[in-house]
């Protein structure tokens, strides 16, 4: 069998990050850039005060205080944004708002709390530094810097540098268009009734879901049934609206493992047994004239949810434009053993990651409590985990306090 490892670098050759397109920087927000922004001006672009209180030369208040405070004379007022070209001298002060340009000649800003807040004339109890309260031209970016760079995710805080260096729009990696579908004659539309052998259809919820909490825009196309021919026009039809198609059921070798017998005419999927559990049947390739990534996922729920968080996440970071790492790992301590574990393939248990505050001093600093509940169709139990315990291709059975790795599951808190 095929390591996990190996999977997933041949699952990462089928992609490149998408061609890169201009947005609207609001538009952008979730995108990754594809291009390094440099502020073309200094910030601020002014020197300016950063707070509300009185723009003065700092010497002229040399010695005030509480007891003998200095009065000056306001000979203006400016409030943010004012355009006009402001002056104080020696012996005089301008009230000031925050952000507001500091007039030429003043050396310092005094806080309106240090005065008793005087419009004609001002007291002022304390003394100042010289640069007290003032945001110098290019004090936060130089013009000509780099402010943000290639390859990062544009959130919140990157959206606030592209406004204020006065990008109306920018060019990213476009999100990865995910579509996914589900094979069997079993499966029954949620909502509907079940009859005898039939069950209702979740994967395809899962798995969609699953690329839209990675940054995709994710497609669910629903579930068709075991009819080569449908299988085959379905992957047709979807081709238009796909960057990657993900399938899930039919790639095992029974007799209607109908996406395994479909794809593997193409010449173009491969259908490979991984060494892992759960999770063993994969296949992966391209389809069409487009050739569009495919990556075929087993049928049983578990299998998928473990596959798409092993192989599939790296396939959308790359396409998205960020390095195809997988998920983080920590060392954990089990809390219970684990008694059963396939010879010559990987585990991956569902089990629930806790920072143990009671550490021994050996630098393991979690505890991992495996579900009882492990069977590849057994959905429940992914509700109620959060990590992923690997136990080694020839490792079968683990005490309780071994130290083990653990793969954390994407929190979305």
């Amino acid at each position: 069998m095929k390591s996990v490892e190996q999977h997933i670098s041949d699952v990462l050759d089928l992609v490149d990050p998408l061609d890169p397109i201009e947005l609207d920087i609001m538009r952008a927000h979730g995108g990754v850039l594809a291009e390094a922004v440099a502020s073309p001006v200094p910030l601020p672009q002014f020197d300016n005060s950063s707070m509300d209180g009185y723009a003065v030369v700092a010497a002229d208040l040399a010695g005030a205080s509480a007891q003998t405070p200095v009065r000056l004379p306001v000979v203006a007022d400016i409030p943010a944004g004012d355009p006009s070209a402001n002056a104080i001298r020696s012996g005089h002060c301008a009230r000031i708002m925050t952000g507001a340009p500091l007039p030429a000649g003043a050396t310092a800003v005094v806080p309106v709390e240090w005065t008793d807040g005087g419009q004609v004339t001002v007291a002022v109890g304390r003394s100042v530094p010289e640069g007290n309260a003032i945001r110098r031209a290019g004090g936060d970016v130089a013009a000509g810097s780099t402010v943000l760079r290639a390859g990062i995710r544009i959130g919140a805080a990157e959206l606030g540098v592209l406004a204020a260096v006065g990008r109306r729009s920018v060019r990213i990696h476009p999100s990865p268009r995910v579509v996914v579908l589900s094979t069997g004659e079993e499966l029954v539309e949620p909502g509907r009734p079940v009859g005898p052998g039939q069950i209702w259809e979740s994967n395809s919820f899962m798995l969609t879901a699953a690329a839209q909490d990675a940054g995709c825009t994710a497609y669910r196309h629903g579930f068709i049934g075991d009819d080569p021919a449908t299988v085959l026009d379905t992957l047709d039809d979807v081709l238009l609206q796909a960057d990657i198609i993900l399938t899930t059921g039919g790639v095992s070798m029974g007799a209607y493992d109908v996406v395994k017998e479909v794809l593997s005419r193409s010449g173009t999927v491969t259908f490979d047994r991984v060494a892992m559990q759960p999770g063993k049947p994969q296949g992966y390739g391209t389809i069409g004239v487009s050739k569009t990534p495919i990556l075929t996922l087993p049928g049983n729920p578990v299998s998928a949810f473990v596959s798409f968080q092993l192989f599939v996440l790296p396939v959308l970071r790359r396409m998205r434009g960020l390095p195809p790492q997988p998920l983080p790992t920590v060392h954990a301590r089990l809390a219970e053993p684990v008694t059963s574990s396939p010879n010559g393939r990987r585990s991956y248990l569902r089990a629930i990651l806790e920072y143990d505050r009671s550490g021994d001093g050996d630098g393991v600093a979690f505890t991992a409590l495996p579900a009882a509940r492990q069977g590849s169709h057994q959905l429940s139990a992914l509700a109620e985990t959060n990590a992923l315990v690997v136990v080694p291709e020839q490792v079968t059975e683990l005490a309780a306090g071994s130290v083990v790795e653990v793969v954390k599951l994407p929190d979305l808190a």
